[in-house]
C-alpha cells in the first residue's frame, strides 16, 4: 500500500521534525514599531488577572514584513504593557497575520491572539507607512519620515503574556484551567532608524484599539531584526475570572452590541 500521509508518523520522523526546526536560520524581519502613552484605566481595563498595569500606560504596535523562505508572511501586534509576578512585558491584544501556517502555530502552541489579517510596510525615499487591517480597515496607521539613524542594542530579551485555553464543547466556560504563559523572545537588531511621525488609529467593530487613544507617541522605529521565542507555563488562572475577557480572542457576532465610544472617529 502506499504511503498515507495522514497516517501515524515513526518516531524516528517525529524526531527528524523536531530537529529540523531547530536548525532554523535566522530569519529577519523589516518592521515598525511604535509606542504611545495612553489612558490609563483604558489600559488596565483590557488587562485579565492576573496581569498588572505597567508604571506607564504604554501601547506598542508591532508591524513588520517577515523573509520567510518560500513567501514573505506580514505580521503584527497591538499590545499593552503590563506587569506579572514582578516581570515587566507586553499583553496583545490582537496579532494579525497574512498566512494560516503562522496564525494556527502562535495560537495552539503559545496561546498567541493571532487573527488572520492585513499587515504592510512600505517605504518610498524617505517616507513610511504601516498599517494592520482587518475587514476592509486599517484600524491602526503608522506615518512618518526617517530621521537618522539610531545605535544598534545590543542583543535583549522581551516577554509577551498570553493565555492558552480552550472553550468548553458545550458553550459553557472552558474544558480546562486556563494558563498563563511566559513567552520570551531574544531580539538582534542589525539596522534601526527613528521615523518622526504619528499614529492613527480607526474604528472597528472587530479590533477596537481605538479605545487605546493616543495621549503621546513616546517613539516610532524602523528596524531589521530576527528573533528567537520560548514558552512556558506559569501558572494556572482562575476560569472565573478570565472568561469575561475570552471576546478579545474572537471576532464575535455579539460585539455589533458594543458601540464605539462618544467622540470617537
Amino acid at each position: 500500500m502506499a504511503r498515507v500521509r495522514y497516517g501515524a508518523r515513526t518516531e524516528a520522523e517525529i524526531a527528524a521534525a523536531r530537529g529540523s526546526v531547530s536548525r532554523l536560520p535566522d530569519i529577519w524581519s523589516t518592521g515598525v514599531v511604535a509606542v504611545w502613552e495612553s489612558d490609563p484605566d483604558a489600559v488596565a481595563a483590557v488587562l485579565p488577572p492576573p496581569l498588572k498595569p505597567a508604571e506607564r500606560p504604554l501601547v506598542r504596535a508591532n508591524i513588520s514584513r517577515v523573509e520567510l523562505p518560500g513567501y514573505p508572511l506580514g505580521a503584527g501586534s497591538v499590545a499593552v504593557a503590563a506587569v506579572h509576578d514582578g516581570v515587566a512585558g507586553w499583553y496583545p491584544l490582537v496579532m494579525p497575520m497574512t498566512h494560516e501556517r503562522a496564525l494556527t502555530a502562535g495560537r495552539e502552541v503559545f496561546g498567541e491572539p493571532k487573527k488572520l489579517g492585513e499587515a504592510s510596510v512600505d517605504r518610498d525615499g524617505l517616507v513610511v507607512r504601516a498599517a494592520l487591517a482587518r475587514h476592509g480597515i486599517a484600524f491602526v496607521e503608522v506615518r512618518g519620515a526617517v530621521d537618522g539613524p539610531l545605535p544598534l542594542p545590543k542583543p535583549s530579551q522581551k516577554t509577551d503574556f498570553y493565555y492558552k485555553f480552550l472553550p468548553a464543547v458545550d458553550g459553557r466556560g472552558f474544558d480546562a484551567d486556563p494558563v498563563l504563559v511566559h513567552c520570551v523572545r531574544t531580539e538582534k537588531v542589525r539596522r534601526l532608524e527613528r521615523i518622526t511621525g504619528d499614529v492613527v488609529l480607526r474604528e472597528s467593530m472587530y479590533d477596537p484599539v481605538a479605545d487605546l487613544p493616543v495621549r503621546r507617541v513616546v517613539e516610532i522605529t524602523l528596524g531589521e531584526k530576527t528573533t528567537d521565542q520560548k514558552g512556558r507555563v506559569v501558572e494556572r488562572v482562575s476560569a472565573r475570572a478570565l472568561l469575561p475577557y475570552i471576546h478579545q480572542r474572537y471576532d464575535d457576532p455579539l460585539q455589533i452590541l458594543d458601540g464605539p465610544p462618544e467622540g470617537s472617529v
